[in-house]
Order: structure tokens, then sequence, then C-alpha cells
């Protein structure tokens, strides 16, 4: 609970009056949208999402990057495109998440993106799978300012870790875990809040017992239990686990699966926030992994010239007459995420 105190704490010391304006302006005109059924956006998003890199290490099954299936191209972001995106929207942005897809921390500027977000007054966010938090990182990342580090840790053997995260390596995602714990106590630093991220599958949800002492033990603040998106599930997956407290899908009579959330037509992803690949196209969020709803390019226009333009707003009209027919909204899941924590 003390954790989770002083988290809330940092996220209230990124607040300012032109900020809670902004936020007032976007839940107005979301609801306002949802009332009538046609959208207003009179705000710009609170959050966003930026991807330092679409390169990652592992080979999961179920992630585009894992399996290199990609139909847009692999790269890096760039710092000067970071830094033009992030000046033009400091002076409203809340939370930024350094993530889409990809490992974060292949992308060697990263970290100095981390800082000068943070020096700047926003709220630093990023999931890793801490293959790449040897003793300089670790350091680096608390000094950087990073407020949450969310660090995936699918398995509590080796055997079930690696089920999922194909061509991991347990000992080493513990071995980062703890180090990070040691440079926050070295440094006296609160930051960043630490969460062990366990995606439920068949072959691990036996262990979610065992991954809470684990993260006691290490010194980790939170444990986070998340569902896992399958994209084969009609018939059934051997992903899916049999508690059905922690999947997205539920057998139907017929012995089909089915996806839990009702797809009701509206979304509060397309008032609050965005999503910015690595080479700066925008795009509705995080379910677009392939980027197929491009609205416009930062490295073009503004971001707020894009957040305003005709085809987000079109994209927005659409998922509040119909969302059911949009494609990448078929397996989308808010609404029936679990993200129980310890």
């Amino acid at each position: 609970m003390k954790a989770k105190f002083w988290e809330a704490l940092q996220l209230l010391k990124k607040l300012s009056l032109n900020k809670a304006f902004n936020a007032t302006k976007v839940v107005s005109s979301y609801y306002l949208s949802k009332l009538v059924r046609k959208p207003y956006q009179w705000g710009l998003p609170i959050s966003i999402s930026i991807e330092p890199t679409t390169s990652c290490n592992l080979r999961c099954p179920e992630c585009p990057s894992g399996k290199r299936e990609f139909s847009r191209a692999t790269g890096m972001l760039s710092l000067p495109l970071f830094k033009n995106t992030i000046d033009e929207l400091k002076s409203h942005l809340l939370y930024l998440t350094f993530y889409f897809q990809g490992e974060p921390y292949l992308n060697p500027q990263f970290l100095e993106m981390v800082q000068y977000a943070s020096q700047r007054g926003i709220y630093t966010s990023t999931s890793t799978n801490a293959h790449y938090l040897d003793d300089e990182n670790a350091k680096q990342t608390v000094l950087s300012g990073l407020d949450r580090l969310i660090i995936s840790i699918d398995g509590t053997t080796q055997e079930t870790y690696a089920a999922y995260r194909i061509g991991g390596k347990l000992e080493k995602v513990l071995q980062g875990a703890r180090t990070i714990v040691k440079w926050k106590k070295q440094l006296n630093s609160v930051t960043p809040h630490l969460i062990f991220q366990f995606l439920v599958v068949k072959p691990n949800e036996h262990q979610t017992n065992e991954v809470k002492k684990m993260a006691k033990e290490i010194g980790i603040d939170e444990v986070k239990f998340k569902t896992a998106q399958v994209y084969e599930f009609e018939n059934g997956n051997e992903l899916i686990p049999e508690n059905p407290k922690y999947s997205r899908y539920r057998k139907t009579d017929s012995g089909k699966y089915e996806i839990k959330n009702l797809l009701l037509n509206h979304c509060w992803k397309l008032w609050h926030s965005s999503v910015i690949t690595w080479d700066g196209r925008v795009v509705p969020c995080c379910f677009d992994k392939d980027a197929s709803h491009q609205f416009g390019n930062v490295k073009e226009a503004g971001f707020s010239t894009v957040w305003h333009n005709k085809k987000y707003d079109s994209f927005r009209h659409s998922l509040l007459k119909a969302r059911s027919e949009i494609d990448i909204c078929k397996n989308c899941t808010e609404g029936t995420k679990v993200w129980t924590s310890s």
C-alpha cells in the first residue's frame, strides 16, 4: 500500500491547472459524444503511447514483434522526432507510455528519452522483458526519472516462463529485477514503481500465488495478472486458461469460443489517448498493431492537427455507430481485462 501511495503521489505531482482543464474538456466531450452519437473532441490526449522500437529479442507466439509478422517496417524511434513530439504535447500531457510493440531497451537512446519527458513534468511508464537490465541500465533507469516499470514475468519456473516467452531466460529477468531494486535503495529513490506483470495462460495459471511470493522476496512493489489476447480463439487455443477469471474468452453452448466484451458503441481510448509509432504514424490504440488505421504522421503535421483531422473524426464516428464492424475492435477486450493486483 505504501508503494501505491507513492506512485499516486508521483502522478499527482505531474498535474497542473492546464492539464486539469484539458482533462475536463476531454471527459465532457467524450460523454457528450456518447449521448448524441456524434463525435466531439474539445481537448488533447491525456495520455500517449509512443513506440521506441518494433524490434524484440524474444519470440512470443501471440505478439507480432515476436512472430516477426509485421506488415510495417521495423525501426527505432529517433531522439529528434521524440523531442519534437514531446515539446508539442508537454503542456497538456499527463501520462506517457514508452511502449507499443518491441522491447524498449533495444533503442540505445531510450533512457535519454525517458529523462527528457520526466524533466518536462510528464509521468513516464514502460514495459520490458527485463533481459537488458544489467547493472548500468538499471542504475540509469532509476536516474532517468522513470515513474513506472512493468516487468513481464509469465512463469515462476524456466519451463512455464519459456512456454510463452520463447527464447527468454527467467533467471535473467529475476536478476534484472533484483538489480533495479538494489539501485532504488542505493539512490534512495521511490521510483520507478516496480510491477511484475503475469500474463495468465494455461501453462502458468497454477503459479499465480508463487509469483506473489517471488515478488515479495525480491522487493517488487506490485503484481498484476493480465489476461492473454489470442488471435485464433474460436475453436479454442492451448493458451486459454481453464480458470474463466483469467480468460478473455468464454465457451458457448455450441462449443465455440467468443470474446467476453460486448463491444458497445463507444470507447474511452479514442478520446483520452493515442498511439504514435516509431516512425511518427498516429494510430487509434494498442490493438492496431500493424498501424492499419493511420490518421496522419507527426513528421508531416503537428499532433494536434492530426488529432482533430477528418480521418480521426471519421473513425470516432464509425466507432459510435458500429464498433463491432471495425476490424481492430473485434478482438478488443477493453472492459474485460482482469488486471487484478496483489
